[in-house]
């Protein structure tokens, strides 16, 4: 419920800056205004896919989907990689037209005025957004925070270019502050594209994470050694797979309850995870990695 909260709130606040922004750069004649408005009408877009997305990776495990749906989100998170890199690329287009054109911009106040209420709502909606994320390892939340984040940052550069403007009126400045936006929306969508393709690929959890796998399986005595330790994120959900080389234990109920318990800490540590433990028996000639 926390996430499809955070994602109704972004749609919400999008719609609203979509409006003040197109409105003010239509009326003021500016690019950089526009592009602004551009950038929020496909942050929308990409806020609904997180929001349908979300919904649609809370689904539980079915037979078509035995490991559940959390892949919807990565698949989230690369779609609107894609939409933003597109919106930059029309950016650009405007900002060149504009540049060549040389027409003059209007009612610069106004302009200016927005760009700093847009500044500071996609500020208080990104620390929102990026906190629920963190809260619920939710990729697609994480993605539309990091978009809004970047957004308060244009946002603010497109103010700071309206201000240049007003105090020496030269024309080229808007246009410039529209290829400086779009520089920066492209840098946020390749960092969304790496990251989502790495969940979509299978590339195993952070050294961090594996380390905290590690030190759980390290605590217990009776485990001599570990290989096969296989890793990956599906959505919110880690997947993990190891295999363990016991010793000391006299029946398969101990062997079971140790497997049990190391399941325990590590979903204590990481919520969402499945972990699958093959026990096997410890034979001296096989050298993995020790435990000792």
């Amino acid at each position: 419920m926390k996430k499809i909260n955070s994602a109704v709130l972004s749609i919400a606040s999008n719609s609203m800056l979509i409006i003040f922004k197109l409105t003010a750069g239509i009326t003021m004649n500016s690019i950089s205004v526009l592009s602004e408005g551009v950038h929020s009408s496909i942050d929308l877009i990409a806020s609904l896919i997180a929001f349908f997305s979300i919904k649609k990776s809370s689904l539980k495990e079915d037979d078509d989907h035995p490991f559940g749906h959390g892949k919807y989100e990565n698949v989230s998170g690369f779609v609107e990689a894609i939409l933003i890199m597109f919106a930059a690329i029309m950016i650009i287009y405007e900002a060149f037209n504009k540049l060549v054109s040389n027409s003059h911009v209007k009612n610069i106040d106004s302009g200016i005025y927005i760009m700093l209420i847009s500044s500071a709502v996609n500020l208080f909606i990104s620390i929102i957004l990026l906190k629920s994320s963190k809260d619920t390892n939710s990729i697609a939340l994480e993605a539309d925070g990091m978009h809004l984040f970047t957004d308060f940052f244009t946002s603010l550069g497109v103010f700071l270019g309206l201000v240049l403007l007003k105090l020496t009126n030269i024309k080229i400045i808007d246009s410039i502050t529209a290829f400086l936006v779009a520089i920066l929306i492209i840098k946020t969508a390749v960092d969304l594209i790496k990251k989502s393709l790495r969940d979509l690929v299978d590339s195993s959890l952070d050294k961090d994470d594996i380390n905290k796998i590690v030190k759980i399986v390290k605590k217990y005595p009776n485990i001599k050694e570990y290989h096969k330790l296989r890793t990956r994120r599906c959505g919110n959900t880690r997947e993990i797979d190891i295999h363990i080389q016991i010793v000391g234990t006299d029946s398969l109920k101990e062997t079971h309850d140790i497997c049990s318990s190391i399941e325990d800490e590590i979903r204590r540590v990481f919520p969402d995870s499945c972990t699958v433990i093959h026990a096997e028996p410890y034979i001296e000639k096989f050298h993995k990695k020790s435990l000792t």
